[in-house]
């Protein structure tokens, strides 16, 4: 048995994922706006750090000048990016979040294809006027005021897009331990300014829910990468759409909010945009790698 050929330990650990990164949405929502957005982000990657650092005394930082750069780079991306995304769980509402950071793939998608040459499919093109339409529906621009909270979400997915693509324009083989200490030594220095413009001293409450953020955002990053290593992309790219339900309703419980039919509705489709996606890239993925092995 190959080591993607684990469908059900594969959801397993993408149903686990799924409910790491909603609880961490949860816990953000609950801090409310207390902490400004700048300083919560900060706090979190500095927990972020402590957490890592057994990996760091283990890993050699060997580091180009070239990587380095490039790890500096995606470090504003991300931190741009997280202020974003908690300025935004103070405004909408948790399933508009959650539907809006969907779109990442989408601009990576873009991105790819302006920035580093990766062919682009008719495939893609309707995924991605697919995506377009959903975010009209959950958007309803000229029925309904944008929140800045939207245009916020918007932002961080651009910018999480953004870090991606330097990720993966790293010049070299960095180990993926490496990319993730270089990744929240750069975003927490990146944040620290930020977070010094409006310092408000946490309470011992609110530092423990960044710690439990903290937690939960790296544990759902090693439950994904198990899932990827277990079952195929269109195995757990699909169950997604389970993080909407559980953020959907969540937000219903626990914060009143209201279940908006528009916005599952552009989030089943930009999901299902996303799963095309997804599936597309592995598929080209697989038949590179088998042009690559296969005999001259």
């Amino acid at each position: 048995m190959s080591a993607q050929d684990r469908p059900l330990v594969g959801a397993f650990w993408m149903v686990l994922t799924g409910f790491c990164f909603v609880a961490v949405n949860i816990l953000v929502k609950a801090l409310g706006g207390g902490i400004p957005a700048g300083e919560a982000a900060f706090l979190r990657y500095i927990i972020g750090i402590l957490l890592l650092l057994p990996l760091m005394l283990r890993e050699p930082l060997r580091v180009s000048r070239t990587q380095m750069r490039v790890f500096a780079i995606r470090g504003v991306f991300q931190a741009a990016g997280v202020v974003f995304w908690f300025y935004a769980m103070t405004r909408i509402s948790l399933a508009e979040v959650q539907v809006l950071n969907y779109l990442s793939p989408v601009y990576i998608t873009i991105g790819a294809a302006l920035f580093l040459g990766e062919r682009f499919s008719w495939i893609r093109g309707l995924a991605i006027l697919a995506a377009l339409v959903g975010v009209i529906l959950i958007l309803r621009p000229g029925i309904r005021p944008i929140d800045p909270g939207h245009i916020a979400m918007l932002a961080t997915a651009l910018c999480f897009a953004g870090s991606y693509l330097m990720a993966k324009s790293l010049s070299g083989g960095a180990s993926p331990t490496l990319v993730v200490i270089m990744l929240s030594l750069w975003t927490g220095l990146f944040l620290a300014p930020v977070a010094l413009i409006e310092w408000v001293w946490p309470s011992m409450a609110q530092l423990g829910v960044l710690a439990l953020v903290a937690a939960a955002a790296t544990a759902g990053h090693f439950t994904m990468t198990l899932a990827f290593r277990s079952a195929p992309i269109s195995v757990t790219q699909p169950l997604v759409f389970l993080q909407l339900v559980w953020a959907t309703l969540a937000g219903w419980y626990l914060f009143d909010e209201k279940v908006d039919s528009y916005v599952i509705g552009g989030g089943t489709i930009i999901i299902a945009a996303v799963v095309t996606i997804s599936i597309r890239e592995a598929r080209t993925r697989r038949q590179r790698s088998q042009k690559d092995t296969s005999p001259s």
